[in-house]
């Protein structure tokens, strides 16, 4: 006996995917503009600061790219043989573009060392107006994405690559105006030092975040052992196992479980009045609401003719 449910892509539903592809054109277009400029910016200047952003902005067209290709997907109805659709496949694309940020982070950490030791000279001036035109772009980038940063892992990840590639460019223009009026040429490696600084550490966070939905860890803010306690309450439930809860996709947790009740509830009526129960207690009573829940609800007896091995508690 379980909770019925619907595992297609309604936009009304709770937990169902918004289309967010207008917003990742706009910002794809202005990125691939930023490429290009700061391509021919990192060549005529020899800015390392300049080079790691383009690198940056490089992976961050890529990412968006790789979210508007996710955004599209997600839209897609379930079907027998892929029976939630393609909801995971925001947070497989969140993963590739965190792995991409770590390269470049950790090649800028690399490079900023070496020219901290050897620091090439570096036109500040030209370095100057091209890290102004990425950060102008980038700004734009932001205020389209900011209103859908929230929406899912992959939304958030596109917005966090805008916001570091726009805290990357404020980095360049620093550097060059140090350069400009002091001469210290070293400003550009500390730029490209402190770039890669703001890039791994939020990439590692967004790793760790879609590995966790990918691994099927219970869902940050559900406490399983609570869970398990609300439903002993429960008036004829008599244990509780193979309690499971993971993430399909942002906004879409799940839980299954087979409750044991007393053997009469399937004689005198008692067997869906605690299926509904639990159905509310898990959708109503954690700071995680679980809508999209099934139970197995089944007697002692059948519960000590399950194999052990595929018994959990």
């Amino acid at each position: 006996m379980g909770a019925g449910h619907n595992h297609g892509a309604p936009t009304t539903e709770a937990g169902a995917p918004g289309d967010h592809r207008a917003r990742l054109w706009i910002a794809f277009g202005l990125t691939a503009t930023i490429v290009i400029a700061q391509a021919i910016g990192s060549i005529v200047t020899g800015s390392l600061a300049l080079l790691t952003d383009t690198a940056h902005a490089i992976t961050d067209a890529s990412g968006l790219l790789v979210a508007l290709i996710a955004a599209t997907l997600m839209l897609r109805p379930a079907n027998p043989k892929r029976t939630w659709g393609f909801r995971r496949i925001e947070v497989i694309a969140a993963l590739g573009q965190a792995a991409l940020l770590l390269v470049v982070g950790t090649y800028a950490a690399v490079e900023g060392i070496r020219r901290l030791f050897e620091p090439p000279e570096v036109a500040a001036g030209e370095m100057l107006v091209f890290g102004i035109v990425g950060l102008a772009a980038n700004v734009i980038a932001i205020v389209i994405l900011s209103s859908s940063r929230g929406a899912n892992f992959n939304m958030r990840a596109a917005f966090l690559e805008v916001i570091n590639d726009a805290l990357g460019s404020l980095g360049v223009i620093v550097a060059a105006i140090v350069i400009a009026t002091t001469g210290f040429q070293q400003a550009d490696a500390i730029a490209g030092l402190l770039i890669a600084g703001l890039i791994v550490p939020r990439a590692i966070i967004l790793m760790r975040d879609t590995t966790r939905v990918l691994m099927e860890f219970t869902p940050a803010g559900l406490d399983l052992d609570e869970v398990r306690r609300h439903i002993l309450e429960l008036e004829h439930v008599t244990d509780v196992h193979d309690l499971h809860a993971s993430t399909v996709a942002t906004g879409l947790p799940t839980l299954t479980a087979h409750v044991v009740v007393e053997d009469e509830c399937f004689t005198d009526g008692h067997a869906a009045e605690v299926l509904h129960e639990v159905r509310e207690c898990v959708a109503g009573h954690f700071p995680v609401s679980i809508q999209h829940s099934t139970f197995q609800i089944e007697t002692a007896h059948l519960t000590e003719d399950e194999p052990a091995l595929v018994r959990h508690r």
